[in-house]
């Protein structure tokens, strides 16, 4: 049965990158969101296993979405994906509760161990 992903990210590109990388993997995507409040909307009627999730983002920015996601669905899993890998956001990140963070740009086998890594944690 393949996980459903929700994808978090404001650039067409990453989007159009995590399609091309979760086609014929176990993943399936179920969701692109361009914003924060767009994907505090989709949660709910999507029911994501994972959420790939940006940081830098127009509206709500993507800590405070999975802040904010985390406390309505404790039990979601986040993985950050962004360019902005400098220790305080992570710190930051991990202290909200996501569980894990890819760095951009990124490879296939980065995102793919990223995900693994979150279910075998949970």
């Amino acid at each position: 049965m393949s996980k459903r992903v929700m994808v978090v990210d404001d650039s067409r590109i990453v989007q159009l990158q995590l399609k091309k990388i979760l086609a014929d993997t176990e993943y399936q995507i179920v969701a692109f969101c361009q914003s924060g409040e767009e994907a505090l909307e989709k949660y709910s009627e999507v029911q994501p296993d994972l959420v790939t999730m940006d940081i830098l983002m127009p509206g709500i920015d993507g800590l405070e979405t999975a802040r904010q996601l985390l406390k309505s669905y404790p039990n979601a899993r986040i993985l950050m994906v962004s360019s902005l890998a400098y220790d305080d956001t992570i710190n930051e990140a991990n202290d909200v509760g996501v569980k894990g963070f890819v760095y951009k740009p990124f490879e296939r086998s980065q995102i793919l161990e990223s995900m693994s890594n979150v279910f075998r944690d949970a």
